[in-house]
């Protein structure tokens, strides 16, 4: 999902101007800081003065935040936030992928939405996905793919460096416009869900926070450097996707390349989801999780739902819009700098307090700004 919203950065330079190059900065910044809160919430002192692993998922975390309320109500705000996330994460995959086989293949007299069953019928076999091995494997090809991806239209970009002028940039801004630019820029970083788990699996799990630095300030220099190559190739004429700007012949083979990312992306939210239900249920029933006709069962269901609401879901863009705007926010901002003042309260620095509370209040502002956008997008449609 990340490399379709990187797709969009030079449309949010668009809209935002200048102060879309310091959004890309500051929201690497503060996706790294939220991701290292919400992993030392993981951890508790020892009577050494040690640090000692305690929790081990998000789930855990809200749980521990929460146990006064109920033993279990954080975490199952947290649960049904996470795969209401993942399970639209994935829905996306589908609806991009009919669309573009769709602009990929025109000549061919079939629907979008059932090119998107053609993609579906590809996704088959996630259904005997057992182990997060399997899904990393097929993660590492993704993010391949979206190397090249990126290297094609910043290849292109600069055989245009002739017709570049900073003069394209916009000094005035229209409100409505640059919270659009504030929404895909952000959400072109959040990883929250999954760090728990990934710092769980690290060979040296101390190198955990330099890896996070490292990542996110790449990402920033490679993000930056896209939407600025793009954005002052194209100007005022930069599409919603970038790759839509591109010659027919390019146009083609980079749309063909994030059609096999989008199928290689959704293992990953698939499951992440189908874990988080399997989990709830084998507690619930004091079962073994890992039973295997659970598991298929989980899996069968959570595909097929995903085609369903690919397939009728009407204005699914704007429902993204909307859900993101409560899910990502929530577990991007909203919750890490959340339960880790409730956590580490008596340990945190003046300082420390204020970061974490300021993050809490741009999370909220920019959800509730996102909800509104969405909300008013929906009245204009079915209006």
């Amino acid at each position: 999902l990340q490399g379709i919203f990187v797709l969009g950065l030079p449309y949010a330079l668009l809209h935002s101007g200048y102060s879309g190059l310091l959004l890309i900065v500051l929201a690497a910044a503060l996706c790294c800081y939220t991701g290292k809160i919400l992993v030392a919430c993981l951890y508790e002192e020892d009577e050494d003065g040690q640090l000692i692993r305690v929790r081990n998922t998000y789930e855990d975390i809200a749980n521990a935040c929460c146990k006064k309320l109920s033993p279990n109500l954080g975490g199952i705000v947290v649960n049904v936030t996470q795969v209401v996330e993942l399970i639209m994460t994935c829905i996306l995959y589908l609806v991009v992928s009919g669309n573009l086989l769709s602009h990929s293949f025109p000549y061919v007299p079939v629907t979008e939405k059932t090119w998107s069953v053609i993609a579906f019928v590809t996704l088959l076999p996630c259904i005997f996905i057992r182990t997060l091995k399997i899904v990393s494997k097929l993660s590492r090809l993704c993010s391949l793919v979206h190397f090249v991806i990126i290297f094609v239209v910043i290849t292109y970009c600069l055989t245009q460096i002739n017709q570049w002028s900073w003069a394209k940039f916009r000094l005035s801004l229209e409100f409505e416009d640059f919270l659009v630019s504030v929404g895909v820029i952000i959400f072109s970083y959040t990883s929250q869900i999954f760090l728990p788990t990934l710092e769980g699996n690290m060979k040296n799990p101390g190198e955990f926070r330099c890896m996070l630095n490292w990542t996110h300030f790449f990402a920033c220099i490679l993000k930056t450097t896209f939407a600025l190559t793009a954005f002052l190739t194209w100007g005022e004429k930069t599409k919603e996707v970038i790759t839509d700007n591109l010659p027919s012949f390019l146009e083609t083979l980079v749309n063909l390349c994030l059609l096999t990312k989008a199928l290689l992306s959704y293992p990953l939210p698939f499951f992440a989801a189908t874990e988080i239900v399997c989990s709830g249920i084998s507690r619930d029933n004091h079962s073994n999780y890992r039973s295997p006709l659970l598991a298929l069962t989980v899996r069968g269901l959570f595909l097929l739902l995903t085609l369903l609401m690919a397939m009728f879901t009407p204005h699914f863009a704007l429902l993204m819009g909307l859900s993101g705007s409560v899910t990502g926010a929530a577990m991007t901002f909203l919750l890490p700098s959340l339960f880790h003042l409730k956590l580490k309260w008596k340990k945190l620095s003046f300082l420390e307090k204020c970061a974490d509370i300021s993050v809490f209040v741009l999370g909220f502002l920019c959800s509730l700004a996102g909800i509104v956008c969405s909300i008013k997008g929906l009245l204009e449609v079915f209006g």
